[in-house]
């Protein structure tokens, strides 16, 4: 499921508030080799500038003059590509991507309230998960394809023809939210692709001392959304880390009546000071935040580990330390790629050395 907002939103405020209708390209089935998978999104203006990627560039401006007649008339369009074989004469020249993929576009603008791009901005800001559908296929006069449905629950949705009206509609709504994962719904007239907006993960920094702010800035770039923690006020200065939601001075003790740890995803620890760091790591046991990072040495570890006592059990199976994958380098850029990269391994799922262990991985730490 790759639905992520984040990179078409300057475009959408910017059309939104000149009131420009846009094409809202959707992918919605790819087969072999293909650059992005079925939920991936690309926004494109009349002008021709667009937002977002379907392919690593091959089609982009193949789509840009589809879109233009998608904009000017309302009517959406089904694009297929097939870049599965050698003797296709448009994209078959070396492109490499040996895939086929189908885009449905759609007209984005005042006439249908901006939708689905004003729900999704409005759960995405909210942090609330949500998905919406799209009819790609119809042979029923009552629907046609680019036919929006948005969540009732959430007092979005617009009238909709009433083939598209049923319960089974709504509940599929919910549990392409609920699980993340993109759905189709079957009809014998239509078929109705779902799919689920990606909420970009929070991450606490426990410290932003100078090493942060590379951290910061690789975080930022890839959507996720920061808040920073640090007891000392030459630190915890917003305008040292203006990527981040939050900047906030606050003493380590106090982490849990600071900041609601129950909203992130991971937890890093890289204040460079003792103390504050064993507080850090005994609020963080006491928390479920599932990804929890420690900046220094196993030496350093091992000594947090004896005076946290009993409860660095907490911590079993969540602490990764030395934090970041051993990538080389000792620049803090360097240590921060390897955080980040450790990271997003992570969050993706992607199998990593077990934490807390025999492991002495990571980056470069003294």
């Amino acid at each position: 499921m790759e639905t992520t907002l984040d990179p078409l939103l300057p475009l959408y405020e910017r059309e939104r508030a000149a009131g420009r209708a846009m094409a809202l390209g959707v992918l919605v089935r790819t087969a072999g080799s293909t650059y992005r998978k079925p939920g991936a999104l690309i926004l494109i203006a009349a002008d021709g500038e667009y937002a977002g990627l379907i392919s690593g560039g091959c089609l982009e401006g193949d789509l840009r003059e589809r879109a233009r007649a998608v904009i000017a008339s309302g009517a959406a369009a089904n694009v297929s590509y097939d870049m599965r074989t050698a003797d296709d004469l448009l994209w078959g020249l070396g492109l490499g991507c040996e895939g086929a993929m189908q885009i449905v576009l759609l007209q984005v603008g005042p006439a249908n309230g901006w939708q689905p791009l004003a729900h999704l901005a409005a759960a995405l800001a909210a942090h609330e998960r949500t998905a919406f559908g799209v009819l790609v296929e119809s042979e029923d006069a009552e629907v046609r394809p680019g036919q929006v449905v948005l969540p009732v629950s959430a007092g979005a949705s617009a009238p909709v023809p009433a083939p598209l009206g049923m319960p089974a509609v709504q509940d599929l709504l919910r549990r392409a939210a609920e699980q993340r994962e993109t759905a189709w719904l079957t009809q014998s007239s239509w078929k109705l692709f779902v799919l689920p907006l990606s909420l970009p993960p929070r991450i606490l920094l426990l410290g932003a001392g100078p090493d942060a702010l590379p951290v910061v800035d690789l975080a930022v770039r890839l959507g996720w959304k920061v808040t920073l923690v640090d007891h000392r006020p030459a630190y915890a200065v917003p305008g040292h880390f203006p990527g981040a939601e939050s900047v906030l001075l606050a003493p380590p003790e106090t982490l849990s009546g600071a900041v609601d740890l129950t909203r992130f995803a991971a937890a890093i620890v890289m204040s460079h000071h003792l103390p504050s760091d064993l507080a850090y790591l005994r609020e963080l046991a006491a928390s479920a935040i599932p990804y929890v990072g420690l900046l220094g040495p196993a030496v350093r570890r091992e000594r947090l580990l004896a005076d946290l006592g009993p409860d660095a059990r907490g911590l079993q199976g969540r602490l990764h330390a030395p934090v970041g994958m051993p990538l080389g380098g000792r620049s803090p850029e360097s240590i921060a790629l390897a955080i980040i990269a450790q990271l997003h391994a992570f969050l993706h799922e992607v199998s990593l050395p077990a934490a807390i262990g025999p492991w002495e991985g990571g980056a470069p730490q003294t």
